[in-house]
């Protein structure tokens, strides 16, 4: 199969098309609660959150976690988050933009650090997986970087071209992983990071996934 004529849109999950702000936050609450720590405000984890998570963790607890700590923190957040998001939904509009971006004949799929084995029967459950020509999550352990998952992901897509496609995410790896293998990228300030991080990274910066699907539209073109 060849190049696909139009743009491509590679989105990010957890804060950008799943609006699951709520357990993120209660997840690391409950994380740091095991080693004793003070939660923080979702305006805190906005600040301080990058990746890869431990150093996250480094920013809060003044080193890095132990191997010990990061296995109870990583089982305790996944545990809260598995029992937390069922309270989540997609983010407003998102069902409509996907209907569109697909109707004009332009391709688009998914790429998240959330495990692919609970990645996948989520967007199925919400009833969009239809407009996807790809959807992976995670098959490795958590804490790394995306760029890595981008080039395999980008790679198993045989018929996109990385020059017509556009990332969007919520967060700066998003951007560095977009731009390691050569494609664009807009940053939403929905999700987890705050919008002065996000224009640390270089690329268009918007405050709506609208804003974002008609930034990549440009870009892409």
């Amino acid at each position: 199969m060849g190049m696909h004529v139009g743009a491509h849109i590679v989105w990010d999950w957890n804060g950008t098309l799943f609006h699951d702000n709520d357990a993120i936050i209660g997840a690391t609450n409950a994380a740091f609660g095991e080693l004793g720590l003070e939660p923080i405000t979702m305006e805190q984890y906005r600040t301080l959150y990058c990746v890869p998570v431990p150093k996250f963790y480094e920013r809060l607890l003044g080193r890095l976690p132990t191997d010990v700590e990061w296995e109870v923190m990583d089982e305790t957040f996944h545990r809260y988050y598995t029992e937390h998001r069922v309270r989540c939904g997609l983010t407003e509009g998102v069902g409509d933009l996907l209907v569109r971006w697909r109707s004009a004949g332009r391709s688009q799929s998914i790429l998240s650090m959330y495990g692919h084995d609970e990645l996948v029967p989520l967007v199925r459950g919400f009833g969009i997986e239809e407009h996807f020509i790809r959807v992976d999550g995670r098959t490795g352990p958590s804490g790394g970087s995306k760029a890595e998952h981008m080039v395999r992901h980008l790679e198993a897509l045989t018929s996109v071209d990385p020059a017509r496609t556009v990332v969007i995410g919520d967060a700066a790896d998003d951007g560095v992983a977009a731009l390691h293998v050569g494609a664009r990228a807009v940053l939403y300030t929905g999700g987890s990071h705050s919008r002065a991080s996000l224009e640390k990274v270089g690329v268009p910066v918007v405050d709506t996934l609208g804003e974002a699907v008609a930034e990549a539209e440009r870009l892409a073109a």
